[in-house]
């Protein structure tokens, strides 16, 4: 018998930097008095299903911060254009640097900042019954028509199983033959990887779906590599744009997890 999920160490990796073409100085924007990606470590690091924690970061600013509040933090290089790559790198450095080697990584997207840890617990329950996953993708259902037009969110197809069989940023299944309603799903970038199959994918060269959706998890797809999805009824707001500030102040200001990491602000 294979080891079970309590057998296997899983580190939760927060990829960060402050260049935005649309957010300059994103993840250090101020909610609540503490910049955002400090809301991300610290509600991470509630997830009791996490043996580590750390924040990938190519800037002295977020490196600064992390290490100001307490927080692991590892030093990345500033060439990388996706969260993949850079939590790739830094699980690399992380088991070099510590000695320690991880079977899993759960890359946390930086502007998430309501992210909780029962979310990240659903992330990994799928390892419960089956340890030998390789990828498992966090989902949730879009609530409207504008969020499933809106070329920003990734939109998902998965087959009986609940695997995936394509991503786009296209409103799909398409609904122009289809009087009735269709599942309506998104990605919002929280993403668990078995690490050696992190580690191959991101040396492995963009293939042509990929480059055509402008998604990357169609990489592993064409590679035949399967995706599991873990559904979730939490409304993930992210910050894109400024403007989006507001939806999480709302979402977050009644929130049970902030009160227990306010006062490490």
């Amino acid at each position: 018998m294979g080891p079970g999920v309590s057998d296997m160490k899983i580190i939760g990796i927060i990829p960060a930097r402050l260049a935005s073409s649309r957010f300059p100085n994103k993840p250090m924007t101020d909610i609540f008095g503490m910049p955002m990606i400090g809301h991300v470590y610290h509600r991470s690091k509630l997830c009791s299903k996490l043996d580590d924690l750390y924040v990938a970061t190519c800037d002295v600013e977020i490196r600064d911060y992390i290490e100001s509040i307490g927080g692991k933090v590892v030093v990345t290089s500033d060439k990388h254009h996706r969260a993949s790559e850079r939590t790739a790198e830094a699980i690399q450095n992380i088991e070099m640097s510590s000695g320690e080697a991880f079977d899993f990584v759960a890359m946390i997207q930086g502007d998430l900042p309501s992210i909780t840890p029962d979310v990240i617990g659903q992330l990994i329950a799928p390892l419960e019954d089956d340890p030998g996953l390789k990828v498992v993708d966090m989902i949730s259902q879009i609530q409207n028509e504008e969020e499933f037009e809106n070329p920003n969110n990734v939109k998902v197809v998965m087959d009986l199983n609940d695997c995936a069989m394509y991503y786009s940023r296209e409103p799909i299944p398409s609904r122009k033959k289809y009087d009735g309603s269709v599942p309506m799903w998104r990605q919002p970038g929280l993403i668990l990887f078995e690490k050696t199959t992190l580690l191959n994918y991101v040396a492995l060269r963009p293939t042509p779906l990929e480059i055509i959706e402008s998604v990357d998890m169609n990489r592993l797809l064409e590679h035949g590599i399967k995706i599991k999805f873990a559904r979730t009824a939490f409304t993930f707001l992210s910050i894109d744009v400024p403007e989006d500030k507001d939806r999480v102040f709302a979402q977050m200001k009644d929130d049970p997890y902030f009160v227990r990491y306010l006062g490490n602000a």
